[in-house]
């Protein structure tokens, strides 16, 4: 008995016209994942993993503004995760909000985010690194 042909995004040849697959065949799997977590967050909105991954794929989206409200849901969920607060740094930098960027990047390394190198070359904290809070966290985190 041959398998049914699974859907791609290379099109929708092999299905109906019309049919939920040939749909799902032409549509992008970002598009998919963002209606498919936002079902899941509508029905359970303190789900922290998938929480995490809509942050992520509406950034991907270009919708920081979405993103926001996403992580700082996240980081009320998981108040002590700091790669939440990291994540959360990042969004606020992103969006120029320089003092809430420096203020969460602070309580994710106080919540114990070591990634010093990873902080170094993240390109979303571009926009905080010549101020001198940010160059006193790091001069903090190496130690020095």
């Amino acid at each position: 008995m041959p398998h049914p042909k699974r859907p791609s995004t290379a099109g929708s040849e092999s299905y109906p016209a019309g049919s939920v697959l040939a749909v799902l065949a032409e549509r992008p799997q970002l598009d998919f994942e963002l209606e498919f977590f936002g079902k899941i967050l509508a029905a359970v909105p303190d789900f922290a993993d998938v929480l995490r991954a809509q942050a992520c794929n509406l950034t991907l989206k270009g919708r920081l503004q979405d993103g926001l409200v996403v992580d700082e849901k996240l980081v009320s969920v998981r108040p002590t995760d700091p790669t939440a607060h990291y994540n959360l740094a990042c969004r606020y930098a992103v969006l120029k909000r320089r003092d809430e960027a420096i203020g969460a990047l602070r309580r994710a390394v106080e919540l114990g985010y070591r990634d010093v190198e990873f902080i170094e070359q993240d390109h979303d904290l571009d926009s905080i690194r010549k101020d001198p809070r940010f160059r006193k966290l790091m001069k903090q985190l190496h130690g020095k």
